[in-house]
């Protein structure tokens, strides 16, 4: 199945209501707890290797109508209309050692970026089961917190995504889109400078440009009070991608898989509406 087609009967597969239409249950307007996470995560877009990842750590959530706090990151969120929000937003991906990566033995490390930026999420359709369909458009400023803060480029990130939270706390959601980064970001990912070329690895100029096209999904459900499960993919494909050519892209499409489980220890008696 073609990417586009992937893209398609995932959103299908998503956008159909659970159960009868009704209000979703208001949430707490703050939370904390603790979450334990398994991920199993492509080192980058073309990556051939994985990287398994096992942490278990403290949360926060707060869904306040200016700051929030969740699993998509911080924001500050402003609404510029009816269908229209405006959010500046901080995020992070984890890093990886060169020395797990055999195609990167010998380079500089991937480290951990931060991603800070604005987004603009336009709510398309909003549906009677309480589904809504957005296009998303991000623009943000990569930074290697492991390299005192070093600007690595900057990223766009247009997406088409459908979510949906039932009555019953069941909550599900997928997206489309395409990461498309400047020649800092991509020399960053796939440039191979003169002194890192080997027998098995030639010397590659980075070009800025699509880096991946990428759909994920993510569900999460409760299952005893306090108590909630959720697991998400993501697939990335370089098909079609600027540096599609670059000694270090060793794979067209990859996978990221995660499973988490949080425990709430504490919560807001006011609730609000998600």
């Amino acid at each position: 199945m073609t990417l586009a087609g992937m893209v398609v009967a995932s959103l299908m597969l998503v956008g159909p209501a659970v159960g009868f239409a009704q209000e979703p249950a208001p949430l707490p307007l703050w939370e904390f707890g603790v979450f334990g996470m398994a991920v199993s995560q492509q080192v980058y877009p073309g990556a051939s290797q994985q990287l398994q990842r096992n942490l278990l750590l403290p949360y926060v959530v707060y869904r306040g109508e200016w700051f929030r706090v969740d699993r998509s990151g911080v924001e500050l969120r402003k609404s510029l209309g009816p269908n229209v929000e405006l959010d500046l937003g901080l995020a992070a991906a984890f890093g990886a050692s060169s020395d797990d990566v055999e195609a990167r033995q010998g380079m500089p490390d991937l480290g951990t970026f931060v991603e800070f930026g604005p987004r603009i999420r336009w709510t398309l359709h909003e549906g009677a089961d309480h589904g809504r369909l957005r296009a998303v458009l991000g623009l943000r400023g990569v930074l290697d917190v492991t390299d005192h803060l070093r600007d690595k480029g900057m990223v766009l990130e247009p997406q088409l995504a459908y979510e949906r939270r039932t009555s019953g706390g069941l909550h599900y959601s997928a997206s489309a889109g395409l990461l498309i980064g400047d020649e800092r970001l991509a020399d960053t990912l796939y440039g191979v400078a003169p002194r890192y070329a080997t027998p098995t690895r030639n010397s590659y100029a980075a070009k800025g440009g699509l880096i991946a096209s990428r759909i994920s999904l993510y569900v999460s459900k409760p299952l005893a009070p306090g108590l909630r499960i959720a697991g998400g993919a993501r697939m990335d494909s370089v098909a079609g991608a600027a540096n599609q050519d670059s000694p270090l892209v060793q794979k067209t499409t990859g996978a990221t898989v995660g499973l988490w489980l949080t425990y709430t220890l504490g919560k807001s008696e006011i609730l609000v509406r998600d």
